[in-house]
């Protein structure tokens, strides 16, 4: 696999160093290692502040979601490592207008660890915390466990909705409860077609035979629910809608918005085909699409593959996501 890159040891902190240099109206450095960023315009006195963070090499994922209407601020780790405790504390810092932090990131390992490691440091200097752990992958965990499922795109709706939520001014609680309710009503499924190669690794995080795909798969490799035979677009978004409308049981005349996701590696099309496939089941199933989104989102370097995520709207969700918001990588959806 051929890259684009110089010393695989410093690989993050250059995309730092150019996204800064690329946005500077857009977003600053919260401190000397630039693993903490946060809005240009930040702190918001006398509004929630919203801190995300993850491992890198899911541009736009994470970063790409700090903005208007958006997250306030974002801890940056390694590839696919989770960010320092110290980091996220730093962003919270920078972003707390005195009205408390939103803490919101998907459910790994060490991203649970270090989040809440940062949210008693913060509480031991005042600020206060609460936090939404995204969990809308429906392969990782049975919907009885779902508390244990893995974050997927679904961080998008969640970041979209949370932040419209702190954007007008609303309390620590009720952004945080916007953001649980929005995570609780989406649910995402994946197909992997072939590996990432980490940049300091130079090895695949996982092996896929040609000609074969892994249903289920997670953003970093993880192992999806099955292998198989790689089957048509319209097959693939069958098998993945299917699992997704099952388990979220959105009653019959329901709203619902979509989002047709590229791991990194897919072309634009190729979604386009997941989403004529993902809009005639829904329409079959007596629901109703109100929202589309298509594109890259949530990426895994050059993972090839898609993720469709599912959010059943009501009034209150379906007005946050028309709300403004703006990134230099936040494209926005659809209306119907």
């Amino acid at each position: 696999m051929k890259k684009i890159i110089n010393n695989p040891d410093v690989f993050v902190d250059e995309i730092i160093e150019a996204l800064l240099k690329a946005h500077p109206k857009w977003i600053k450095a919260a401190n000397p290692d630039r693993r903490a960023l946060v809005r240009a315009d930040a702190p918001n006195k006398g509004k929630v502040g919203i801190v995300t963070g993850g491992g890198s090499g899911h541009l736009p994922g994470f970063l790409g979601y700090v903005g208007e209407g958006l997250c306030s601020g974002v801890a940056v780790g390694n590839v696919f490592s989770s960010p320092s405790s110290e980091q996220i504390l730093e962003a919270t810092k920078a972003v707390n207008g005195g009205a408390g932090v939103l803490y919101v990131y998907g459910n790994y390992g060490g991203d649970v660890l270090n989040f809440d490691l940062a949210s008693d440091l913060a509480d031991a200097e005042g600020i206060d915390i609460k936090t939404v752990v995204l969990t809308d992958d429906v392969a990782s965990a049975p919907k009885e466990k779902s508390d244990d499922r893995r974050g997927l795109a679904g961080m998008v709706f969640a970041f979209k909705c949370a932040g419209a939520s702190a954007e007008r001014g609303d309390s620590l609680e009720e952004v945080a409860r916007i953001c649980a309710k929005a995570n609780a009503n989406c649910r995402t499924m994946g197909v992997g077609l072939s590996p990432t190669i980490l940049p300091a690794a130079g090895k695949p995080t996982f092996t896929l035979p040609d000609g074969e795909m892994e249903i289920g798969i997670g953003i970093h490799g993880e192992p999806g629910t099955h292998r198989g035979k790689l089957q048509s677009a319209d097959e693939i978004g069958h098998t993945l809608m299917r699992q997704i409308l099952d388990d979220l049981a959105a009653p019959k005349g329901s709203r619902l918005a979509i989002l047709v996701n590229g791991l990194g590696a897919t072309p634009l099309e190729e979604l386009y085909l997941l989403y004529r496939q993902a809009t005639k089941i829904i329409e079959a199933d007596g629901l109703n699409v109100a929202w589309s989104y298509i594109g890259e989102y949530v990426t895994s370097l050059e993972m090839a593959g898609a993720s469709i995520t599912v959010m059943l709207l009501d009034d209150e969700l379906e007005a946050l996501l028309d709300a403004p918001a703006a990134s230099p990588f936040f494209r926005e959806g659809t209306k119907a």
